[in-house]
């Protein structure tokens, strides 16, 4: 390994970090915010009874929430120990990274201040994440998280409840952010060693080429706020159609926020969720 190859993986292994790291800490604040201000009894009269309207209205609430895929787990699972349903709290993880203010805005720039792309990237992503939500309804029983121990606490002053608000946070960030480091750097290293044009070469057929961008998305890691000025310049080698399986299923699934999602969720259940995005993300995007 010469001088030039460790410099290229330094600097994609940086780049990761800062990318993703202020989603991460907006997504630990909410966690925080959550676990402390907001109780069991408020979340039981959001969260619709039906499942399927639960699944429904978690995509849609995770739309207004500027999280990256990995900044979204810590509040997933501070949402589930709040009582929210797995079904629609993962469709709400699902949404999050892809249909937000800041992803829309720069799909829109990306590709030329078209909203061809945009419109095509935010239904295709609800569709997804609903059609996850409404087989994990069926498949999952019980909890899939590790740590299912709830901390009841009685505050006296509100000085307390913000005390408690930044040390969870805190407490949280430390918890994800050495699975952000050591999948950031798998990423990078994948991409130092993994020649980009060695993949785009076997996606010439209709299927290969769905396979191999949604391969890409979950190498490069790249963060949902960025990675649409990537896709775009895969416009001349990739149908409209493996673009959006890019742009969709990186967000939802890469080597960064697998591995995180191994810290919070049973192997057995990421192994099932890994297996259901991936279907339904190639099943949606070869359809249209």
């Amino acid at each position: 390994m010469n001088v030039e190859t460790l410099l290229q993986l330094n600097t994609i292994f940086i780049s990761i970090i800062i990318e993703a790291l202020p989603f991460i800490l907006i997504g630990v604040l909410i966690s925080g915010i959550i676990q402390i201000f907001v109780s069991e009894e408020l979340i039981a009269k959001i969260i619709p009874k039906n499942p399927i309207l639960a699944i429904l209205s978690a995509s849609l609430v995770g739309s207004i929430i500027p999280a990256c895929e990995c900044g979204i787990i810590p509040i997933t699972r501070r949402l589930i120990l709040k009582g929210v349903p797995v079904p629609a709290s993962i469709a709400f993880m699902l949404t999050g990274p892809i249909i937000n203010p800041v992803v829309i805005f720069s799909t829109y720039v990306a590709f030329g201040n078209s909203w061809r792309m945009v419109i095509l990237r935010s239904v295709l992503a609800l569709i997804c994440s609903i059609l996850v939500g409404l087989i994990l309804h069926k498949a999952v029983k019980q909890s899939p998280l590790k740590n299912n121990v709830i901390e009841h606490i009685h505050f006296h002053s509100f000085k307390e409840r913000i005390d408690a608000m930044f040390k969870h946070s805190i407490d949280e960030f430390f918890s994800v952010g050495k699975y952000l480091v050591i999948g950031s750097f798998i990423a990078a290293a994948v991409q130092t060693f993994v020649k980009t044009s060695t993949l785009v070469s076997i996606g010439t057929g209709q299927a290969s080429s769905h396979l191999v961008m949604m391969g890409l998305g979950f190498i490069l890691s790249l963060c949902s706020q960025a990675d649409a000025f990537v896709a775009a310049s895969f416009r001349n080698s990739f149908s409209e159609g493996s673009i959006l399986a890019f742009l969709i299923f990186g967000p939802m699934l890469d080597i960064k926020n697998t591995l995180m999602l191994l810290s919070t969720f049973k192997a057995k259940f990421v192994m099932l969720l890994t297996g259901v995005i991936t279907a339904i993300v190639f099943l949606v995007t070869i359809f249209l």
